[in-house]
């Protein structure tokens, strides 16, 4: 068994399981970024090897907001699966993970492939069908969402369920970068933010995931869905928690926690 195989044992149990470990640099302090992501390879080789559908890819920690909060200096990138979907009309079940949290984002959805290197913003809007508003669920299977870069790529950058609103919009109607967000929890405005805190420009973000993909032979393919990274801080959610995200020109996405 290898060092890889080994790790991706540990963060299986713990998504199965729904327990929280301690981060996995703690016994392997040499662990590196690269080899997050070859541990994120395994785990996502054994979900589509077991049915799962892989769907798209994700954005995390590309707000300052984020990596603040997370402890973390670069941005990460996962992948979403089909059995993360989940209806915005059903209630997000808090026992069924661990510690979940939610998160705002803008969300593309592909219609052309995007394959780096060189891809640019301008690139991505040409080759996306439409964008509309969404919310991560986020459930780090690292105890109180304490990790290093290391361990956060090898869990598939927190990634537990997406919801995405009703509402879908043509990208090259609207700025994207300036597209405001109103983000409430139980009624009350919790915060506010633009697509703008996603490294600058939302289609900035997906044009450096299709760039860092390109760089390991992939892309970002048509028909996926890319979540383009969280524009606030993450809300907790626990039962009774009712969190609404209202985007200027897409609408608005809720959910609520049971």
């Amino acid at each position: 068994m290898t060092l890889i195989t080994e790790l991706a044992d540990v963060l299986e149990a713990a998504r199965r399981d729904r327990v929280a470990i301690g981060p996995i640099t703690a016994n392997h302090p040499e662990l590196t970024v690269a080899q997050g992501y070859e541990i994120q390879d395994e785990l996502s080789r054994r979900r589509v090897a077991a049915g799962e559908r892989m769907i798209g890819a994700k954005l995390g920690l590309t707000s300052k907001a984020k990596q603040v909060q997370m402890s973390v200096a670069e941005p990460g990138y996962g992948r979403l699966f089909s059995n993360g979907v989940h209806p915005a009309d059903d209630p997000i079940v808090v026992s069924e993970l661990i510690h979940p949290r939610c998160e705002p984002e803008i969300v593309f959805v592909i219609g052309e492939e995007l394959r780096g290197p060189g891809i640019t913003a301008g690139d991505v809007i040409t080759a996306t069908r439409a964008v509309c508003c969404g919310l991560e669920i986020i459930d780090s299977r690292y105890a109180d969402f304490k990790f290093t870069a290391a361990d956060v790529m090898a869990d598939n950058t927190s990634e537990a369920r997406i919801v995405m609103g009703p509402k879908y919009v043509v990208p090259d109607e609207l700025d994207l970068a300036l597209v405001g967000l109103v983000l409430e929890v139980n009624g009350e405005i919790e915060t506010t933010a633009a697509g703008a805190a996603s490294v600058g420009h939302p289609a900035d973000a997906v044009a450096m995931l299709a760039n860092w993909l390109g760089g390991r032979g992939e892309a970002i393919e048509a028909g996926w869905i890319v979540f383009s990274g969280g524009l606030t801080n993450a809300v907790a959610l626990t039962p009774g928690t009712h969190v609404r995200a209202t985007f200027g020109h897409l609408g608005s996405v809720g959910v609520r926690a049971v």
